[in-house]
């Protein structure tokens, strides 16, 4: 009987790791030291693969994805990424030497990162086993990180001082790692291990080469960037603003759409052990490759229309010392769960050609499907603090991938979806709240038509009219950018007193909004496709079904860009 061991890694606490500062190095630094625990396994300084070429484990030249059966090697790699990886070991000694070095190392290099490990015995000569103990380890994995008791550091005496990012105890401050410019508003603040771990690799003030961060961005989107002469922004402000106007910015936070019960179907009919592996592996590698390249879609897009004064016709882009900024900056990227942050005018249109770029026929994943996702886009003053920002559009892709179940249990057809919300203030209360307060008419009716649906074949099948496309539309109509020879777009073509006017009559009813038709002598408001008959009764009084259909429209036309 040929005895292995299966292991399951999992980082506790991702999004609070990288998101609990409201300072854009910080975050960034954390992402980056993320990537190296459990995700990267490709990239120079992974740490799962140098802790696996250590003499000790028995993994040497790279050959981590090597088939433990049929090498002397005493590890094999399954896959990593997204903050979890599978490897197969000779013995739970040597499993548990490798969880020991890599806990040490997470320990030195990215304190606060929290790491569970759990390991469990199969026989390679079972062909069912793997598949079986892997199902009982997540089991088990998940029961350890409910159950695990949680470090509770010394907050500190009276004669400590606090981080002002993490509230953890203070070592020093953070004049070692940033550069200070006169023309910016950059402070000397204190900063405990945390922090400074996540500002060391993002520093730049000693040589570029000590920035990790970025110069692994760099290489991971080279083929986007070379010789175009953009870099990725470190700070807010360098994502654009607009001198004497307010400024904003998006946080777009994407994720899969059902990507468990998809692993798990795929492997369901694997002929072996081998056999699932590989088919794990195919799987999570098409998942990144899908992630990252749509990520490249956003980017060259992105350079394409600021080439193409589609960008810099509407507001300036960010230079300083001749080095130009993209208003756009990724934070979490590869797999299924991507984070990026960009100019507050550019988070619906990015995060639209994001979601649209994964359906795409060269991205289908290792199953030969098109992946689908949800992403909610938070939209808030330049200055807000972005934790709260970061969790408003967590909630908001959260609500989107609700709106995709419902669609999915009455159609049988799986969608991508958008939400958003646009924060002129604060905010105040969770998302429900906001809806109830700011978007409920009559009690039940929403003035709002999002979460939207991403405009596929789908889409088209079930005659859905809350698609994204409508949407666009509704704008380019408001705008004048439609069709200046369509009756129902002329009439608004230079009338924005007249567009904030309807917005307003919009949130007093379909009564009110009749009689502004009169008063106004307008015959109809911009046409919506699909829905049946939902067309006809939205260009009358601008609702159906409980929803309002121009409302999203007209409070986003400052925020929405079409960049092609």
């Amino acid at each position: 009987m040929n005895t292995y061991v299966v292991t399951l890694l999992d980082t506790t606490g991702i999004q609070s790791y990288i998101f609990n500062s409201n300072r854009l190095r910080e975050n960034l630094g954390a992402s980056y030291l993320i990537s190296q625990a459990t995700g990267d396994v490709e990239s120079e300084k992974d740490w799962i693969r140098s802790n696996l070429e250590n003499p000790e484990i028995g993994v040497s030249q790279n050959k981590v994805y090597e088939p433990i059966d049929k090498s002397r090697l005493n590890a094999e790699l399954v896959y990593a990424g997204g903050g979890n990886a599978m490897l197969l070991f000779k013995s739970i000694d040597i499993a548990k030497q490798f969880t020991k070095k890599l806990s040490r190392q997470i320990l030195k290099q990215a304190p606060g990162l929290n790491l569970v490990a759990a390991h469990l015995e199969f026989d390679w000569d079972d062909d069912g086993s793997l598949k079986k103990k892997v199902k009982l380890l997540q089991e088990k994995l998940e029961k350890q990180k409910r159950s695990r008791i949680t470090s509770a550091p010394l907050l500190g005496l009276g004669v400590t001082a606090t981080c002002q990012s993490s509230q953890l105890p203070a070592v020093k401050t953070s004049e070692e790692y940033i550069e200070i410019n006169k023309d910016e508003e950059e402070d000397i603040y204190l900063i405990s291990r945390e922090t400074e771990a996540k500002l060391r690799v993002v520093s730049s003030k000693h040589g570029e080469a000590r920035n990790e961060a970025n110069q692994a961005l760099k290489k991971k989107f080279k083929d986007v960037l070379n010789n175009t002469g953009y870099q990725f922004p470190y700070r807010m402000d360098h994502l654009g603003r607009t001198r004497d106007d307010n400024s904003y910015y998006a946080i777009v936070h994407a994720d899969g759409n059902g990507m468990g019960e998809r692993f798990k179907k795929y492997v369901e009919n694997s002929s072996g052990n081998r056999d699932y592996i590989r088919r794990i592996r195919k799987l999570s590698k098409s998942v990144d490759r899908a992630g990252l390249n749509s990520i490249k879609k956003v980017i060259q897009t992105l350079i394409n229309s600021i080439s193409e004064g589609k960008v810099t016709g509407k507001f300036p882009i960010f230079t300083q010392d001749n080095q130009s900024y993209l208003p756009f900056r990724p934070l979490v990227y590869g797999g299924d769960d991507v984070t990026f942050v960009c100019d507050g005018r550019l988070g619906l249109e990015l995060a639209a050609i994001f979601l649209k770029a994964l359906q795409e026929p060269d991205l289908y994943l290792g199953d030969g499907q098109p992946m689908t996702a949800c992403a909610g886009v938070c939209i808030v003053k330049s200055h807000y603090p972005f934790a709260r920002a970061y969790a408003l559009s967590e909630a908001l892709c959260n609500n989107a991938k609700m709106f995709v179940r419902e669609q999915k249990n009455k159609w049988g057809q799986d969608f991508s979806a958008i939400d958003w919300h646009i924060a002129a203030t604060g905010l105040l209360g969770t998302l429900g709240d906001i809806r109830q307060r700011e978007y409920t008419v009559n009690r039940d009716d929403r003035l709002i038509m999002r979460p939207l649906l991403i405009d596929s074949k789908e889409t088209q099948d079930i005659n859905q009219w809350r698609t994204w496309s409508n949407f666009i539309n509704i704008i380019a109509c408001f705008k004048g950018e439609r069709n200046k020879n369509e009756e129902e777009c002329k009439m608004w073509m230079n009338k924005r007193n007249k567009i904030i006017a309807l917005r307003e009559k919009l949130r007093k009813g379909e009564r009110e909004v009749k009689q502004f038709k009169i008063d106004y002598r307008i015959e109809n408001l911009p046409s919506i496709k699909n829905g049946n008959n939902v067309n006809l009764t939205l260009k009358k009084g601008g609702w159906t079904e409980k929803h309002c259909g121009y409302f999203d429209a007209i409070e986003a036309m400052d925020f929405y860009f079409p960049l092609k």
